[in-house]
């Protein structure tokens, strides 16, 4: 079976804290968006507490994740099944106070 390449782009402060706009992952088979994440982050440690909320252990108060342009809240959440050529896209969630 062929590898699976995924493209992950990162904007604003995410941007920063990884150091790059994109980078591409590689998987053996299909996979959920939380698998994905948790690639991501072994990949970019420095990425996981911008990421990720450390009291639920979950990206998306934070975070506004795309799976190739949609909101992954009309998809599966973090189940969404990520596939060959997808494009993944984290975006920070400024909240105001």
């Amino acid at each position: 079976m062929n590898k699976l390449a995924v493209t992950v782009k990162f904007i604003g402060v995410f941007r920063s804290v990884s150091g790059k706009a994109k980078t591409t992952l590689s998987f053996e088979d299909t996979v959920s968006l939380k698998e994905a994440l948790k690639k991501i982050v072994e990949q970019i440690p420095k990425l996981e507490r911008a990421l990720i909320d450390s009291e639920l252990e979950d990206p998306r108060p934070n975070t506004l994740i795309l799976v190739n342009g949609k909101e992954i809240s009309i998809l599966n959440g973090l189940e969404t099944i990520i596939r060959d050529g997808d494009e993944v896209v984290f975006i920070p969630v400024v909240h105001g106070g």
